[in-house]
């Protein structure tokens, strides 16, 4: 997955956003104010998502491209690497997934309402 494909997927998701806070390579996506993925256009392509903690360590044991979140809380988040790397395409895309309705459930019913 290169990083366009990566990108475009997480953009798909509804009410999904970006913006560089850090750098003007690093995306930081959201839902409202809350974060749910990040990542650069550096390579290796790779993206910071929020995981629940037990599948979290799951993962970790599981792929070789997938480590604790690089610069977030460890618990919550991995990286994983999805160029050159042994997570395919659908488990990336099953990840975002994740990610996304892990924040989502978190947005307050007054926060869901602000998004449309």
């Amino acid at each position: 997955m290169n990083f366009e494909q990566l990108n475009t997927y997480i953009l798909s998701r509804k009410y999904a956003t970006f913006d560089y806070p850090f750098d003007e390579t690093t995306r930081v996506y959201r839902i409202g104010e809350k974060m749910f993925a990040l990542s650069s256009e550096k390579s290796p392509i790779s993206v910071n998502l929020k995981c629940d903690p037990l599948y979290a360590l799951e993962l970790r044991s599981l792929y070789d491209g997938i480590t604790s979140g690089y610069h977030m809380n460890k618990k919550h988040w991995n990286t994983v690497v999805v160029e050159n790397s042994d997570v395919d395409e659908e488990t990336v895309r099953e990840l975002i997934d994740h990610s996304y309705e892990l924040v989502y459930k978190s947005l307050t019913k007054k926060q869901r309402e602000a998004l449309g």
